[in-house]
């Protein structure tokens, strides 16, 4: 894989069969909230019956394995818990390399969280003033001012400080809303410090998703640039961004070496084709019908056909034009005219 990416690249195989594992994230991915993402169930039916192994990678750490695969299955994805890994698994295991077998640990989060550090050997408590070994914060949408408390009062006294993920949004049917990471913010505030992070794009959440899944040639799927991609780009592995999330074009465009994707799609139908080639084409790059380069201090795109060709074109003239930057050249036009 390239150092630093300068265009997305092609496959003249579906992805589902150049890849042996998808290693895929959920909230903007496969869901939102409640309501599974459209064309996401068949897509990865297929994928699966074409013999690739399918795993959900979430830093959404507020429910278990098991309740997240009793959701995709009733989704009509068969899914087991052995196939979800998420950022609380991950913590936990990085707390545990840290303390003592038995320590209790003080969880400000959900019960996905909690299950995770037992399945740990570690002992979660509720309260600053229980002597816990650590303090680790993970998602949890019922989360109140007093829980948070608690774990302001525990890094005030040096406890070392743990979070499962630190996104500030996660995509819900509704809109977006505030992560993990911006409950993580108000404890930052309250009592000072950082802690140490395991979910992606951070190498303990890799680590985990490896060893739980054993996959040889994974490909991650995700919806966002500071944690699917640049989780990806940590770990020396491809990655395919999808459209149904937190991404958009212009923020594409505009990606540092480490947020830019293998591939870019619509939605997960990406896994089953193959990814069209972009090619230098004089100063400038063409993708299908489309050709894109960087002119001055603007984006131009000339041509006609499949938007996302033009969005890939698109995409190499910004990339390449930034080098190990962020492309700077406005957009906009181009986007408006692939109604994006």
């Amino acid at each position: 894989m390239e150092e630093v990416r300068r265009r997305p690249d092609g496959c003249r195989r579906a992805l589902s069969e150049a890849y042996d594992t998808a290693l895929l994230d959920l909230d903007g991915v496969v869901y939102a909230g409640g309501r599974a993402i459209e064309h996401a169930v068949a897509s990865l039916t297929t994928a699966r019956e074409g013999g690739m192994h399918l795993a959900y990678v979430t830093n959404n750490a507020s429910r278990t394995p098991q309740a997240v695969a009793g959701q995709l299955s009733g989704f009509g994805l068969p899914t087991t818990a052995e196939d979800v890994i998420t950022s609380a698994q991950a913590v936990a295991r990085l707390i545990s390399e840290q303390v003592p077998a038995g320590s209790r640990v003080l969880a400000v989060g959900g019960e996905g969280l909690r299950v995770a550090l037992r399945e740990r050997g570690l002992v979660p408590v509720a309260s600053a003033d229980d002597d816990p070994a650590a303090v680790v914060q993970g998602f949890d949408p019922a989360l109140d001012w007093e829980r948070l408390a608690e774990a302001a009062y525990a890094v005030q006294r040096g406890v070392p400080w743990f979070a499962s993920n630190t996104d500030l949004t996660i995509p819900k049917e509704r809109g977006i809303a505030p992560g993990n990471g911006a409950l993580v913010e108000v404890v930052r505030i309250a009592a000072g410090g950082a802690p140490q992070v395991a979910g992606k794009p951070r190498p303990p959440m890799h680590r985990e998703t490896v060893l739980r899944t054993g996959a040889q040639r994974p490909l991650v799927i995700g919806d966002r640039l500071d944690t699917d991609i640049e989780g990806a780009w940590n770990g020396g592995v491809d990655s395919l961004l999808v459209l149904t999330g937190i991404t958009t074009p212009a923020a594409l465009l505009a990606a540092p070496p480490e947020h830019r994707p293998t591939y870019v799609d619509a939605d997960l139908r990406g896994l089953l084709r193959p990814q069209p080639e972009v090619a230098a084409d004089g100063t400038g790059f063409r993708c299908g019908d489309w050709r894109a380069e960087a002119a001055g201090d603007e984006l131009v795109l000339d041509g006609v056909g499949e938007p996302l060709d033009g969005l890939r074109a698109l995409c190499a003239a910004a990339w390449t034009a930034a080098g190990t930057g962020s492309c700077p050249a406005d957009a906009t036009k181009s986007l408006r005219a692939l109604g994006m």
